[in-house]
């Protein structure tokens, strides 16, 4: 048996006036991925346990058969294992996104998608003038880099907050609070006050676009101590991805991490390169897990056309070939799911259930004919625990 997993990031939505009372999925053409609905199981899940964050960090964990609540995994240290860094015992590594406030609010947690050229001469220009030898900034790429804050020791009591999950809110309310906050929260209005007048800014300032004009961090935690995912399956697996979240997840169950040209994170993603590095995959590996962020990044914008597009864009280069590949393997499946809502009306991720679909050798069903959120409530499969769903997906 093969299998292959999708998660097109964020995809589920809610009904819109501006597509007339669809959602981004019920208006996007979707062949294959409505083929695969009519052929296989369709149902809905809850990734994000209750009294959790509505983060991709417990959804994606849900979804690879991981229980969040037993298994600890921190976003910063995630990013830095798939970076290969080499942490020091004591020290405690942040995601630092470049984001821009506007009148003390978080107006965009991107800075408009800003380049890889001006976001790392900030980073560096950050790190110039940081006089601190225990911390130093990681560039990365666009708006999501890494800060380490070396022997700061376990920070148990330290809250942070996802700058996804307040925009337009006052960042005022939502600075590192808790045990040990201070210097963090210096260190953010200490960013503010270097990147304000900083030439880069001025001239995107000018061009009418977005400046990266604070260093917001958060997503701290303990390195994630999790069982391989072939200890614990029995099956090798592999992982494509553009984001480093998901590529130091993968490096942490065990699985070969695939390096693809091309694959950003971004709404400007090769989809065809990562569809070729999993049909490569899929040759030495008996699973492989595909995750497309785009679809989430145009509900943060708010742009469900785009949302749309992105989707129709998955289904064709991404799903269709690797149904088109597992279909000549004597026994396959596909499991198909977002890691969480990413509603455009509200531009950030809900604890609200996802959908999925799962076809394949095995698997039949006549209950629904399209992959989306109406049909899914309908389905045969209506999980409490996501992280559940993985042994009917590989055993049933």
């Amino acid at each position: 048996m093969k299998y292959a997993i999708i998660i097109p990031a964020g995809a589920v939505d809610e009904e819109l006036d501006e597509l007339d009372g669809r959602t981004p999925l019920q208006a996007a053409v979707l062949p294959t991925l409505d083929r695969l609905a009519a052929t296989g199981r369709l149902g809905s899940a809850f990734t994000i346990p209750p009294g959790f964050p509505a983060d991709s960090v417990p959804a994606l964990l849900g979804i690879l058969g991981y229980d969040p609540r037993a298994h600890a995994a921190a976003r910063g240290p995630l990013e830095a294992l798939a970076r290969g860094l080499t942490l020091e015992p004591g020290d405690q590594v942040f995601r630092c996104n470049l984001v821009t406030v506007t009148d003390g609010h978080l107006a965009d947690f991107t800075a408009g998608y800003i380049g890889a050229l001006e976001a790392e001469r900030l980073i560096d220009d950050l790190n110039e003038a940081l006089e601190q030898p225990q911390a130093r900034f990681v560039p990365g790429r666009s708006f999501r880099h890494l800060f380490i804050w070396k022997g700061a020791g376990d920070l148990p009591d330290l809250h942070t907050t996802a700058p996804q999950a307040i925009l337009d809110e006052p960042i005022s309310k939502h600075l590192p609070r808790g045990e040990r906050s201070d210097p963090l929260r210096q260190l953010v209005r200490w960013s503010q006050k270097i990147l304000a007048e900083h030439d880069i800014n001025v001239v995107r300032a000018d061009l009418a676009e977005a400046p990266a004009n604070c260093a917001w961090v958060y997503g701290q935690g303990p390195p994630a101590v999790l069982p391989t995912f072939a200890d614990r399956y029995g099956l090798t697996g592999a992982v494509v991805a553009g984001t480093d979240l998901m590529r130091g997840l993968g490096a942490a169950l065990g699985m070969e991490v695939m390096e693809v040209p091309g694959a950003t994170g971004l709404p400007d993603t090769d989809l065809e390169a990562k569809a070729h590095a999993a049909l490569e995959a899929l040759e030495r590996h008996d699973l492989v897990c595909v995750h497309v962020e785009a679809a989430d990044e145009a509900g943060h914008l708010g742009n469900p056309r785009q949302k749309l597009a992105i989707m129709e864009r998955i289904d064709r280069e991404i799903v269709a070939p690797l149904a088109a590949r597992l279909a000549d393997e004597p026994a396959h499946r596909i499991l198909v799911m977002p890691d969480h809502p990413t509603p455009v009306a509200l531009r950030r991720h809900t604890t609200d259930p996802t959908i999925f679909l799962i076809s394949g050798t095995g698997i039949a069903s006549n209950r629904g004919d399209a992959f989306d959120e109406v049909n899914a409530a309908a389905g045969e499969l209506q999980v409490d625990r996501a992280c559940e769903l993985m042994e009917y997906f590989l055993r049933r």
